[in-house]
């Protein structure tokens, strides 16, 4: 094993000598029941420390999390009345000037109202008011919106293959970007990387490039940064070298996570077959 080389990492030595604190659990199925547990325990801690509202960036994917949560919600009568959502992104329709429709499948409002509102029993939902995706008419609404609230508790989240956290992509070949600077980028409109949308389309579209959108828009690394806590979620077998890029290599632009390394409250959850070596394998 060579340790000056991240994708060498064994999995043994993945979580020991990481640079964020990363816990490996079983499987796909772990990871969810994980991300739903912390979530609700992160809201009620919250609510503990004297919170009013309570703050969440939250993600489309992973995926199960939220019917867990709103199942749970329901059978013991927890609200989240006092929960403020902040959608972490949104695909865009190709002039990048307003948010794909709501009826798309690609659409992460409409999924968040099919799994997590429109599951949950309407007087423990959040309310209408508190559901706050980015508006690509008014990006500055989502750092306002956040600032009028405290700051936000929990950023939430899952890893593009880019690296990536939300639509953070790295800057293209090329293009210079310090991590400073890239760290300050704020709640923005982006186009898309090409690994992004080929990536999207094999998980969303059974390799349908062009049905994945060229724009969306995003919190910005500034927002996830400022964060009082970020957790993050694994699942996904292609994660295995970006895993290692994140945990053990330098903190780079070119590896968006990366920047993870200097927040004071972090933690990984990954599962067991994302702590693989990324060995190639001809199927």
């Amino acid at each position: 094993m060579d340790m000056a080389n991240p994708l060498s990492i064994s999995k043994e030595h993945l979580a020991k000598e990481a640079k964020i604190p990363v816990e490996i659990v079983a499987d796909d199925a772990a990871v969810i029941r994980r991300f739903a547990e912390d979530l609700l325990a992160e809201y009620a801690a919250a609510k503990g420390r004297g919170r009013d509202k309570v703050v969440f960036i939250l993600p489309v994917g992973p995926v199960g999390q939220y019917e867990m949560v709103a199942d749970r919600c329901n059978a013991e009568g927890i609200s989240l009345a006092d929960l403020v959502v902040i959608n972490m992104d949104e695909y865009l329709t190709a002039d990048g000037r307003g948010w794909i429709a709501a009826d798309d499948p690609l659409s992460f409002r409409r999924h968040m109202d099919a799994h997590f509102y429109g599951r949950l029993r309407p007087d423990l939902a959040p309310p209408p008011e508190q559901r706050h995706f980015p508006d690509p008419r008014d990006v500055a609404a989502t750092p306002r919106l956040i600032a009028r609230h405290g700051g936000t508790d929990v950023c939430f989240g899952g890893i593009g293959i880019t690296g990536h956290v939300a639509f953070n992509d790295p800057p293209e070949p090329g293009e210079a970007c310090s991590p400073e600077a890239f760290a300050a980028l704020p709640t923005r409109v982006v186009t898309l990387s090409r690994e992004t949308r080929l990536i999207n389309s094999i998980t969303a579209s059974r390799g349908n490039i062009e049905r994945i959108p060229a724009r969306a828009v995003t919190v910005g690394m500034q927002e996830i940064l400022q964060s009082r806590k970020v957790r993050i979620y694994m699942n996904r077998f292609w994660q295995s070298a970006i895993v290692r890029k994140i945990l053990h290599g330098p903190v780079t632009a070119s590896v968006p996570a990366s920047l993870l390394q200097g927040h004071a409250d972090v933690r990984f959850i990954v599962a067991d077959f994302v702590a693989e070596l990324p060995e190639p394998q001809l199927r």
